[in-house]
């Protein structure tokens, strides 16, 4: 009997629908925590952080579930949805050029509220959604997406910061700061991250689709 074709050979490569960019392995590692209260996104430093499958016990961001805002213009302004939002990742490196690019002498982490500082990892920002990030005590974290810059952060930027005019900080922000705000990502395996903890990034293959 003859074999029938693969399921490969139903896309030759001439017709392939996207280049496919293979998954790879990176790896870094947790250089600063930080959480913030119940009541505001400000964040403090601290040596470890305790994830449940709801995020960081006790943050600003914790839950199964978040309200919708502005970057969900599809649904109703505070339409209960799924948290993806759990946690803000950034870099160091980028937050100097934003920093730069604002005119400042440096952009703290707490200011935006992130809750991790990853170093060693380029281009945190354009990790794609998808991305796993293993950390060695046994917790996993999935990112969903680019962490947009807003003006909420940019204000809490420019009054930390002693701008003269704070609403420009805060209009000036979300452009400084566009793809270089860090991520968001949420729990997929709880535990505890702690300072200075390794990490294994799992990238996943990419594609840019295009109908």
């Amino acid at each position: 009997m003859q074999e029938t074709a693969s399921t490969m050979d139903l896309f030759p490569a001439a017709e392939s629908p996207a280049e496919i960019v293979p998954a790879r392995k990176l790896a870094a590692k947790v250089s600063a925590l930080y959480v913030a209260p119940f009541d505001h996104f400000e964040t403090r430093a601290v040596e470890e952080l305790r994830l449940g499958f709801d995020g960081i016990d006790g943050d600003f961001h914790a839950g199964a579930t978040r309200r919708s805002g502005g970057r969900e213009p599809w649904y109703p302004r505070g339409t209960e949805m799924r948290n993806e939002r759990q946690l803000s990742i950034v870099a160091a490196d980028e937050l100097a050029i934003v920093s730069e690019r604002m005119g400042l002498a440096e952009i703290k982490a707490e200011w935006i509220g992130a809750n991790l500082m990853i170093e060693g990892l380029p281009h945190l920002s354009m990790l794609p959604s998808g991305t796993l990030l293993f950390f060695k005590g046994g917790v996993t974290i999935k990112v969903d997406a680019q962490n947009g810059p807003c003006r909420i952060a940019g204000r809490s930027v420019a009054e930390n910061a002693g701008m003269a005019d704070h609403e420009a900080g805060a209009l000036l922000f979300p452009k400084a700061a566009k793809r270089m705000r860090g991520i968001v990502a949420w729990v997929e395996k709880p535990g505890t991250i702690r300072t200075g903890e390794e990490i294994s990034v799992r990238v996943p293959e990419q594609w840019i689709y295009r109908a």
